[in-house]
């Protein structure tokens, strides 16, 4: 993998408690060797990925711990649903 890839490379972390959070906030986000962290940890934890080169570039624009914008919420609530459908919480 050359530089490059690796500096293209983006990631970020949604958090999002069904009750308890009004919206989803931006938990983590980061390039390179950052991006590979918080996927590592995403996959220790069980944490379910998805991923979407358009909505990482807006996610992280963002400052963290933000609600997501609300010209975002279509798009994270197909995200959530297919995270619920994965875990069967559906």
């Amino acid at each position: 993998m050359g530089s490059e890839d690796l500096l293209q490379r983006k990631a970020a972390a949604l958090k999002y408690q069904h009750g308890t959070d009004p919206v989803p906030r931006l938990v983590a986000k980061g390039g390179g060797h950052i991006a590979d962290k918080i996927i590592a940890l995403a996959k220790e934890h069980g944490v379910p990925i998805h991923e979407d080169k358009n909505l990482i570039e807006i996610l992280s624009t963002l400052d963290l711990y933000e609600q997501i914008p609300p010209k975002l919420y279509k798009a994270v609530a197909e995200i959530l649903a297919f995270i619920y459908k994965m875990s069967g919480k559906v």
